[in-house]
């Protein structure tokens, strides 16, 4: 199939056919993912939590998102390749901003990088953007600045508040972006801000009228299953598999079978021609 372009999905949004995104981290996943037709694949800073272990996104450095960004594009041929740009690699200045960006690029073959906030990122996201790198937004629940926002909780469900978030998806238009992602927001208001917006708007959390939707490769397959408990699936997820039971019954009947000898079976071994098995069992005992 032929390689999707960002402008395709512009072409989908006034096409209203919905476009479809999910997270991938790893080579397999992102081949899967784009065997199955999907027109977007995230490289998302989620890793920090889904790949790594840690408990917020802010811990993920530009090298970890570098190493499964250049995974991800070696699964990746239809389907266009994004990532985020981790927490840290736009803080500083517009020039070491445009840098990481670069290297998203150059290094791991993106389509585009993907940058949370507007207000004071607004000026980050031109300066990426006048570098000839495109640049998805993302506003509502940032998970980036989840201290900041007191926790991981909806956002735009007071009038002010949401038209907060209308103003600035439209100053993200305005700077550039080639789509916006709409985090855990009321879906009134996410509907209002795709009907007022000439590029695409990617919901998480954010309702059916979105032109389209992400949801984490773990939390889609199951596998943020917790064998300790602990874990709740935020509400806007729909898992569609449950592969991490499955993977636990299959580790035990492994561990089962060795246990017990039944594992390998003498399929599972290699023989030596029986000239030279002779051969060497006689050498052996000499």
């Amino acid at each position: 199939m032929m390689k999707l372009s960002l402008t395709d999905l512009t072409a989908l949004k006034h096409q209203r056919q919905k476009i479809t995104m999910i997270t991938a981290y790893d080579a397999p996943s992102a081949r899967f993912a784009d065997a199955a037709g999907i027109d977007a694949i995230l490289v998302g800073d989620s890793a920090a939590m889904t790949v790594f272990g840690y408990d917020q996104t802010t811990a993920i450095t530009i090298e970890d998102m570098l190493l499964l960004a250049r995974a991800a594009r070696r699964g990746t041929t239809r389907a266009l390749l994004l990532a985020d740009m981790p927490f840290g690699s736009v803080q500083v200045s517009d020039a070491e901003t445009v840098s990481n960006a670069v290297r998203f690029v150059k290094e791991a073959g993106v389509d585009a990088v993907k940058i949370e906030g507007a207000g004071p990122m607004l000026r980050r996201i031109g300066a990426v953007i006048d570098a000839g790198i495109p640049v998805v937004g993302h506003i509502g629940l940032t998970p980036q600045s989840v201290n900041q926002l007191g926790g991981y909780k909806p956002q735009g469900r007071t009038a002010a508040a949401a038209e907060r978030l209308l103003d600035d998806a439209a100053a993200l238009e305005r700077a550039g972006c080639v789509a916006i992602v709409l985090e855990a927001i009321p879906q009134t208001v996410a509907a209002s801000i795709t009907r007022a917006l000439t590029i695409p708007t990617i919901g998480i959390g954010a309702g059916v009228e979105c032109d389209g939707q992400v949801l984490v490769w773990h939390d889609v397959l199951g596998l943020s299953f917790d064998p300790k408990g602990g874990f709740k699936l935020p509400k806007f997820v729909k898992q569609y598999a449950d592969l991490g039971h499955e993977i636990v019954k299959a580790i035990e009947a492994y561990i089962a079978d060795v246990q017990s000898g039944r594992f390998p079976e003498a399929r599972h071994t290699y023989a030596m021609p029986d000239d030279e098995r002779e051969r060497f069992e006689t050498g052996h005992h000499k």
